[in-house]
């Protein structure tokens, strides 16, 4: 009976949050703590309908938390519809690599400190909770790709970066604790983990989208070939990337979110920077969608267009099915004193801290300090790193450790900024006033 149920209950939710979406975006409330509370009920504490051992079943957790990652990476890569030259980029390469160091460390140091962890296992668990999450964080990310806020950009950068940037660190914590080669003095760990892996996922993932984008828009402008099926599209460019990255040992996530970014500047290149793909699909609003699949100049933008949606919405899916059996494992969560007190620390200090020092001197970029400083929120992308983990040999003391403090974090990340997302984003609006015109880059 238990199958019956989900059909019920899963039912229910979709055509609840579909009713409900535009009275929960004028309410203090986030889509993950609806999705979170929902699965705590159908937790042990609540139902008994999500029974998972996180530590039995890693490997399932695993493969789930990295399909929805993936996904939000490569749709955070395609609402990027900026070129690679404009100053927006700074602020997302410094939260991704400065920002990223000097939280690891904080976190590991923290760690060691309090919670009693050797050295290896607190790196380890820097790297698991230093990047922020591109699922959850939708509600502070690019809105659309017209959006041109600064904010929007280097928190939507940020996550779509450091969930691969962070991957040296898993690494090199996995092999102090002896489950990862690092080579003689760390040069294996420096050459292949750091330097390859980060540049040649980058690179591959550029080549693929690019390569994907003018395909499709030759096949369409020159052979009126290879129309529709933009799902298809969206999720062939995702799996090839991120498995040929994989083959060279090149870090997946990196990859897919540069495919999002290049199949994206492919779609500007055609496009211009002076109109947004809106514009000119809405030029010619009395043509069929087939017909501007073809069209020499709508082409490229409709690809972009339809790709992004149908991403959005898989994205959105994912969001609720992983959310919820976040929910259901809370209850492998110990709310012991010194883990609520790691957990305020994390992000009520290491966050606020580690973007202050990193971003003294930024210029115009200091007014969206204190937004970025506290929307340091953790997800999924967390969780995949502890299953990733465990899955390479982390013994299970402290697997158990790493699991209790890292759903407590993503809980306490989804509560806290999930409660203040919409009163400071509105804050922030106010504070802006009218938008500026903005000079074609």
């Amino acid at each position: 009976m238990e199958f019956n149920y989900w059909f019920v209950i899963v039912g229910v939710l979709l055509i609840f949050m579909a009713l409900s979406s535009t009275i929960l975006k004028r309410l203090p409330l986030t889509t993950s703590m609806l999705y979170l509370a929902f699965g705590l009920g159908l937790g042990p504490i609540g139902l008994g309908l999500i029974k998972l051992d996180p530590l039995d079943f890693a490997g399932w957790l695993e493969r789930v938390t990295e399909i929805a990652v993936l996904v939000s990476l490569f749709t955070a890569g395609l609402k990027m519809r900026r070129p690679l030259k404009d100053q927006r980029w700074r602020p997302p390469l410094v939260l991704a690599t400065l920002t990223m160091v000097v939280t690891v460390a904080l976190i590991a140091a923290t760690g060691s400190f309090l919670l009693g962890l050797p050295l290896g296992a607190a790196i380890l668990l820097g790297a698991i909770l230093a990047p922020t999450d591109p699922v959850l964080a939708s509600d502070v990310q690019v809105e659309h790709v017209s959006d041109r806020d600064r904010l929007r950009f280097s928190l939507t950068g940020e996550a779509g970066l450091n969930d691969g940037t962070a991957f040296p660190f898993v690494m090199l914590g996995l092999g102090l604790l002896g489950l990862h080669h690092l080579g003689p003095y760390g040069a294996r760990w420096v050459a292949v983990d750091v330097l390859w892996a980060a540049a040649a996922g980058l690179g591959l993932g550029w080549i693929f989208g690019m390569g994907v984008g003018w395909l499709t828009v030759t096949l369409r402008r020159r052979h009126e070939h290879a129309l529709g099926l933009e799902d298809f599209l969206a999720l062939g460019l995702i799996a090839v990337t991120y498995g040929a990255a994989l083959l060279i040992a090149a870090y997946g996530f990196l990859a897919v979110f540069a495919a999002g970014v290049a199949l994206r500047h492919y779609e500007m290149s055609q496009t211009g920077t002076e109109q947004e793909p809106d514009q000119v699909l809405d030029a010619s609003p009395e043509v069929l969608p087939e017909k501007l699949a073809v069209d020499e100049e709508a082409a490229p933008a409709y690809m972009a267009k339809a790709v992004l949606s149908f991403s959005e919405q898989l994205e959105r899916i994912l969001e609720l099915t992983v959310v919820l059996i976040i929910g259901g494992l809370l209850v492998y969560a110990k709310l012991s004193l010194i883990n609520v007190l790691f957990v305020l620390i994390l992000l009520l200090l290491i966050r606020p801290a580690a973007v202050y020092l990193t971003f003294r001197g930024q210029g115009t970029f200091n007014v969206h300090r204190p937004y970025i400083a506290w929307f340091g929120i953790r997800g999924i992308g967390s969780l995949y790193y502890l299953m990733y983990s465990i899955e390479h040999g982390l013994p299970k003391g402290l697997a158990e450790q790493m699991t209790s403090v890292t759903l407590l974090v993503i809980a306490s990340s989804a509560l806290l900024h999930g409660l203040s997302v919409t009163p400071l984003m509105t804050r922030y609006q106010a504070s802006r006033g009218p938008a500026p015109a903005e000079k074609p880059a």
